[in-house]
């Protein structure tokens, strides 16, 4: 690992710093463009949701996947969690503003696969097809 990624910057000018900076966009990239980050993200779009309600709407996330990646999410300000004080305690997830911006780069790259998807496709058989042969 390259020295300097991992280390939190003390300052906003450190942060920005050379070889600082694309350490962070390319932890932030990573946690933004998983597959379970999207999928929550899209699924909290339009309402909040307890836990056991999220875990339902995405199919074949692991309760402790949901878990992680909801902390995840949430440590970096994009998601909230809210308990109440029921028997047994409800907790509840919500995008917070931030998580809101997230939805719009998001659709566009959920369009851009939609417009792009017959030629990826066919260049996928295409490779597959080369790749038998040898």
């Amino acid at each position: 690992m390259s020295e300097g990624y991992t280390d939190v910057p003390a300052t906003d000018a450190e942060a920005h710093a050379p070889g600082k900076c694309c350490g962070t966009i390319r932890e932030t990239l990573s946690r933004v463009g998983d597959k379970w980050s999207i999928l929550i993200v899209g699924t909290l779009k339009t309402a909040p949701l307890r836990f056991n309600a999220l875990r339902r709407h995405i199919d074949g996330i692991s309760q402790r996947m949901l878990t992680r990646t909801l902390r995840e999410l949430e440590r970096d300000g994009l998601v909230t969690r809210t308990v109440t004080p029921t028997t047994p305690p409800s907790v509840e997830y919500a995008l917070t503003d931030l998580g809101h911006t997230l939805m719009e780069p998001v659709m566009a790259l959920v369009a851009w696969t939609q417009d792009n998807y017959p030629q990826i496709s066919k260049a996928q058989q295409r490779f597959d097809k080369r790749s038998k042969s040898k």
